[in-house]
């Protein structure tokens, strides 16, 4: 049986970035934190790296209704093709309606939540998402 190994999970913004992890032996991914975009986002990433030993990390991938390419697209691409330096395989996920998803999910709780809650959130709906598709 293969050891099991940490993903990340990204949704990528212009001014935060949300984080996930999961482990491929539990597949639950977990909203973790996230990262402002102005204060050194690639190098943030690179210490959850190392910190949580990741395997893959897997970057939202987000497309229109029409399932074309965006500015947006464009931003998560470079943004990804900087995570390259750390040497880690990078897959793409789609995510599409996932930050709707991840704000009526916290909606559900009746508590108080933020922006932030609501990108980790989105990320780990990306990452389960994923996790199914490549782990289920």
């Amino acid at each position: 049986m293969p050891a099991n190994k940490t993903l990340l999970g990204l949704d990528v913004g212009t001014t935060r970035t949300g984080v996930a992890l999961a482990d491929t032996g539990v597949r639950i991914a977990v909203p973790y934190d996230t990262i402002d975009m102005e204060d050194g986002p690639v190098e943030a990433v690179g210490e959850i790296i190392v910190r949580e030993k990741v395997a893959t990390i897997v970057v939202g991938y987000p497309r229109n209704q029409a399932g074309l390419a965006t500015t947006q697209t464009t931003h998560v691409e470079e943004f990804a093709r900087k995570l390259e330096a750390f040497d880690v395989p990078i897959e793409f996920q789609d995510e599409s309606l996932t930050s709707v998803m991840a704000e009526d999910r916290l909606k559900v709780h009746g508590r108080p939540y933020s922006k932030e809650d609501i990108d980790a959130g989105a990320a780990a709906i990306i990452l389960q998402d994923y996790i199914e598709a490549n782990y289920g």
